[in-house]
């Protein structure tokens, strides 16, 4: 899928008064990419060398402005899609972040605001930062430790205090975590041996014995980013080039850089490229650029109007528009099928709804793959009445092909009959029974002519309705004919019209049964996939939960390693009623479906 953007452009505009807004053209982008998408937001404090990294990303010596000046040069957040390297059939989507800590600024609410969309919005967070992992670099990573105070997980929850118990909550929508250290001059040694550059930064990131050993804004930063960003990553960079020259870093050709950082960054693409996964939401559903889109007006919605943006309201939210999406596609692929498979009329009702059985059947998966949390099934019951209704259409399309059929068959057959009945031609003796004669041959090449479709009796017996009249007048005219014999043939075309009406009734009560059953069958199969959705949602959700128990696991060996021997006992609690949600939810099984 080509991507017509040739350049980054402006995503959430943040205002000289630190008022966020998005922009309409972004925003159109995204609603035309349907594909999947991997989202990477870079955050940082400013000139730190942010954007250059994600040009990297794209592949691209410019687009994202780098500036060559002591200002911060992003304002707010931009975006840039591109075809994904490595992954066909999906979309990178770079954020490049306004720089955190502008002195000019002096707003550190609204960079809190900043750093918080891009962790919303990302399914990698790469953090970029200058010189080593120092006191310096945790305290400015701050922002972490004010994440719970700016997103709630749910309506209920969030806020002081319930850092803890939603922590696995938190774990679930945050993303993967990459902290990027540029222009890094140490030797990656501890302790006299060599070391990868995440050990340096688990090393960084280790917590002396004691929570009151080591200042309050140092331990934080260290305790909620284990906390929160469990999966983390480090990548050090050298120097690109010389200092004069950095000033036109993209300016550059590689052979002008250093091999070393030439080298780091090739890493750290191919990391992402391999590595960085494609947004998605809790129970694994996968967003595409029309998703994102609407996710981030969500959030940018809550922020302006003053509200602490919550999570699972943002999803449920982002639920109801690609669920009613989700109908119109289901409904619109039921079309498509029935125009290619639609050759009406069919001979039989049975053969009609086997039609429409097969394309409700892939209705039914186009909205599977795309609904989600419809967890009342109130969409799905809005599909199945709506697919119920083309149903019936179908059902009189197909009726009302056939009669037109039927009807241009008895014109054609009945002409030359009507002409002779017009001239007199059977107002002789013995001209009624030359009638009846003429009227079954006519008969018997109606009924071999192909193509007839479920309503050929009914066009029949209306058509031999409506020639009673002359008929009779034929029968009464004919004087070969005595009284005695024109009685017994009233009673005789009286006994073959009842005939003709009681196999119609017989064929109105088949149809019926047929879409009684067929209702059924709609039924089971709303069921079917229903249930097979619902226990696939089961098991991811296990997925999900047995990832986040481990990750918890291992961070409550490390806090025992520590001597937080108080905080791990904690951590046990909340791994308990985890583990105790997990067995529940294995035994439970999917409910009742009332798709009906």
């Amino acid at each position: 899928m080509e991507i017509p953007m040739p350049a980054p452009i402006c995503l959430i505009e943040n205002s000289p008064a630190g008022e966020l807004r998005l922009q309409q053209e972004a925003l159109q982008v995204l609603a035309e990419i349907p594909q999947p998408v991997v989202v990477v937001a870079v955050a940082g404090l400013y000139r730190t060398g942010k954007s250059y990294l994600m040009n990297k990303l794209a592949g691209k010596r410019t687009g994202f402005s780098l500036g060559s000046t002591v200002q911060s040069h992003t304002k707010g957040i931009w975006m840039w899609c591109v075809p994904h390297p490595r992954r066909a059939g999906h979309t990178l989507v770079l954020l490049d972040t306004e720089g955190l800590g502008d002195v000019e600024k002096g707003n550190t609410k609204n960079d809190v605001w900043i750093f918080a969309l891009a962790v919303l919005l990302s399914s990698t967070l790469v953090y970029n930062s200058k010189g080593t992992i120092d006191h310096y670099a945790l305290e400015q990573l701050h922002y972490v430790t004010e994440l719970t105070e700016r997103i709630k997980v749910n309506v209920a929850g969030g806020g002081n205090g319930q850092e803890e118990q939603d922590s696995a909550e938190f774990l679930r929508f945050f993303p993967a975590f990459v902290w990027a250290v540029r222009d890094f001059s140490l030797d990656l040694k501890l302790d006299g041996r060599q070391i990868t550059a995440d050990e340096y930064l688990e090393n960084a990131l280790t917590r002396r014995e004691g929570a009151n050993s080591q200042p309050e804004k140092l331990d934080l930063p260290k305790k909620f980013l284990r906390q929160y960003f469990p999966s983390r990553k480090c990548f050090v960079f050298d120097c690109p080039a010389q200092c004069r020259d950095l000033r036109r870093l993209e300016e550059l050709p590689e052979e002008a850089l250093s091999r070393e950082f030439l080298e780091q960054a090739h890493g750290f693409c191919r990391h992402i490229y391999q590595h960085a996964g494609t947004k998605a939401l809790p129970g694994g559903h996968v967003l595409t650029g029309t998703m994102l889109g609407n996710l981030a007006v969500t959030y940018v919605d809550a922020i302006r109007s003053g509200a602490v943006p919550c999570m699972e309201s943002a999803v449920l939210a982002l639920a109801q528009i690609e669920n009613s999406a989700a109908v119109g596609e289901a409904v619109d692929v039921y079309e498509q099928q029935l125009a290619r498979g639609a050759m009406l009329p069919t001979e039989t009702m049975l053969e009609l709804l086997e039609l429409h059985a097969q394309c409700e059947r892939e209705a039914l998966r186009a909205f599977m793959a795309r609904a989600f949390k419809d967890e009342e099934q109130q969409y799905q019951r809005q599909l199945k009445d709506r697919l119920d209704s083309k149903r019936d259409e179908l059902c009189r399309r197909n009726e009302q092909a056939s009669s037109d059929r039927c009807s241009a068959v008895l014109q054609e057959l009945s002409q030359e009959l009507e002409e002779q009945i017009c001239e007199g031609s059977y107002s002789v003796p013995g001209g009624y029974q030359r009638l009846l004669d003429d009227q079954r041959e006519m008969e018997k090449r109606y009924w071999l002519k192909p193509g007839k479709g479920i309503m050929a009796a009914e066009v029949l017996q209306q058509f031999l309705k409506s020639k009673e009249t002359a008929v009779q007048a034929v029968l009464q005219a004919d004087q070969s004919l005595t009284d005695r014999q024109r009685e017994i043939e009233v009673e005789r075309a009286r006994a073959e019209a009842a005939e003709r009406e009681a196999q119609l009734r017989e064929e109105m009560q088949a149809k019926t049964e047929q879409l009684l059953q067929d209702q059924e069958r709609s039924h089971q199969e709303h069921v079917q996939q229903l249930t097979a959705r619902m226990e696939e949602d089961r098991k991811q959700m296990l997925a999900e939960q047995q990832r986040v128990l481990d990750l918890k696991l291992q961070e409550q060996e490390r806090l025992l390693r520590e001597g937080f021997q108080r905080e791990a006992a904690q951590l046990q609690q909340h791994m308990q009623k985890l583990q105790d949600e997990m067995s529940r939810r294995r035994r439970r099984r999917p409910g009742p479906c009332v798709v009906c």
